[in-house]
């Protein structure tokens, strides 16, 4: 799914408007009735009091649709003006004229604390004050008032995004933004939704399609990606009757120090749970019986010390590398990790150590191959890209080091994103029960698994996280969130592959047809 910017939005909605040969103030009623359906499909005319708050410009037009279906259809509604400014955009005065020739209780004007109105716990309260076009920072009583809905403890459902919210920078106040409980967007997510420190304004979202043109969202090139399902199933590699092991690829998982032998062993086993035809790993000497006892599916090469990773040297071939974790930043492996760069010419996945080294050694970044792929923690991309002031400063930074040494970089996180060049791809998959120990050296493993398939390293980023939150989703329905480890999630992979082709399931058929069906069958 694509995630529009909000120039796109505003350019799709006038491209709609032309070829469709309808007004904005159609595409509005368009856009407030899908919200009203929303609302009347869940409440089916339950007399719950229902404020609804609109703006003055196109998202408070969008509110006064709303709230006026929702009078027409015999709800308990409370309408309210929030005054913030004497421009009112055409579209809401259009609006703000048919809902006074509905019903004579006309909307409530908002211009200070004073007018603000009771609320309980309760009630439900429709957010439609500020859209994607707000770009500056409320007015002290409108804050005053966002911080009254949410006193209220009120559910509280925003129109196409959280008010008082910007589509492309972090708020400068939390309290100058509606928190909702649900948003409603329009066509397509935004990007808030995804980001850490903004998510928390809406706690879920859905999508509502209101039919902009097709053409349009078909050809048009985004920023950023939203990957789920759907995406990467193009992705996938079907597997041919006559293959053997060697088609498959063959994965070298190098890391390891005395005491961190555990994060080779959960590498391995990934790799080659993910589908690599064969996984050898590179250690100290203090790993080999470790690895043959724990992993008897791995080869396993020693380095020439026992406790630490000092010269990096193996006769095999591999098709790719997954390096770094485990394996410490010893002043001889940093050495060692410099002269196998600078002859290296095998793909590189690189996380943990492998990245700390980098850090503490920068000049290193210049060696590593195109495509190479980073996959950091928070902390982790810090040491690389430097201090970010907040979300959006962490994305354009990490955009600009993908340019610069032409690689994969993967921001873990809550909706981890994959950045590559001028694009963000952010995963759907993934829980809580993550923030465990190993599942970093799960991932490395799995990216490292599929690029030995023949995945180039894009799609084996994209595709491996999918896949690696996929199956930690799956562990959790038999194990919850606080039980999960990441030897877990590496017995689910193959679960993870299964539930791509796994339909979802018909809803029963009524017991009247039901019993017709088995006459049916009887007497045939």
């Amino acid at each position: 799914m694509k995630i529009f910017s909000k120039e796109q939005i505003y350019e799709g909605d006038q491209l709609t408007s032309k070829k469709q040969n309808i007004s904005s103030t159609e595409l509005m009623e368009r856009a407030g009735i899908q919200i009203f359906n929303w609302l009347h499909v869940r409440m089916q005319g339950a007399q719950v009091p229902i404020h609804v708050f609109c703006g003055i410009g196109n998202n408070g037009g969008d509110g006064l649709v709303i709230a006026r279906h929702l009078i027409t259809h015999g709800y308990n509604v409370n309408t309210y003006v929030v005054n913030c400014s004497d421009k009112r955009s055409p579209d809401f005065l259009v609006n703000y004229d048919l809902i006074k020739q509905t019903t004579k209780k006309w909307p409530n004007m908002l211009s200070c604390e004073a007018d603000f109105p009771e609320i309980h716990k309760d009630d439900i309260i429709v957010d439609a004050i500020f859209g994607i076009g707000l770009n500056r920072p409320v007015n002290d009583w409108v804050k005053s008032l966002f911080v009254h809905l949410r006193n209220s403890k009120a559910f509280t459902l925003s129109v196409d995004i959280p008010s008082g919210a910007y589509t492309d920078k972090v708020p400068e106040d939390e309290n100058g933004v509606v928190w909702a409980n649900y948003t409603l967007s329009f066509q397509s997510p935004k990007l808030i939704f995804f980001l850490p420190e903004t998510s928390k304004y809406s706690v879920q979202w859905e999508v509502l399609d209101i039919g902009i043109d097709r053409e349009f969202l078909f050809m048009t090139e985004t920023e950023a990606d939203l990957i789920g399902k759907h995406e990467v199933l193009p992705i996938y590699k079907p597997r041919e009757k006559f293959a053997h092991k060697g088609d498959f690829g063959h994965s070298l998982v190098l890391g390891g120090s005395y005491g961190k032998m555990g994060s080779v062993v959960l590498a391995s086993r990934a790799a080659l749970s993910i589908g690599a035809g064969l996984v050898t790993a590179f250690v100290p000497k203090c790993g080999y019986q470790i690895l043959q006892t724990a992993f008897p599916e791995a080869m396993v090469i020693t380095d020439e010390e026992e406790t630490f990773i000092s010269n990096i040297s193996f006769d095999i071939e591999p098709k790719v590398i997954g390096l770094g974790i485990g394996m410490g930043t010893n002043v001889k492996t940093i050495s060692a990790l410099e002269k196998f760069l600078k002859t290296n010419k095998t793909p590189l996945v690189i996380d943990a150590d492998g990245l700390n080294m980098l850090s503490k050694k920068k000049a290193l970044l210049k060696l590593l191959p195109e495509q190479c792929v980073l996959t950091p923690h928070p902390k982790e991309l810090e040491r690389l890209i430097g201090k970010w002031k907040d979300d959006f400063d962490k994305l354009k930074k990490t955009k600009a080091f993908s340019k610069k040494y032409k690689a994969v970089v993967v921001i873990k996180g809550a909706n981890t994103i994959t950045v590559f060049h001028d694009k963000y791809y952010i995963n759907t998959t993934g829980n809580p029960g993550m923030a465990t120990a190993g599942m970093g050296d799960v991932l490395t493993g799995v990216i490292s698994g599929l690029m030995a398939q023949g995945y180039d390293a894009l799609a084996a980023t994209v595709f491996g996280v999918y896949l690696h939150g996929r199956a930690a989703d799956i562990a959790i329905e038999d194990l919850g969130y606080q039980s999960l480890i990441a030897s877990h999630v590496i017995e689910a992979l193959g679960e993870a592959y299964i539930d791509l082709f796994r339909q979802p399931e018909q809803p029963e058929a009524a017991e009247g047809q039901s019993n017709k069906e088995d006459t049916k069958k009887a007497t045939h």
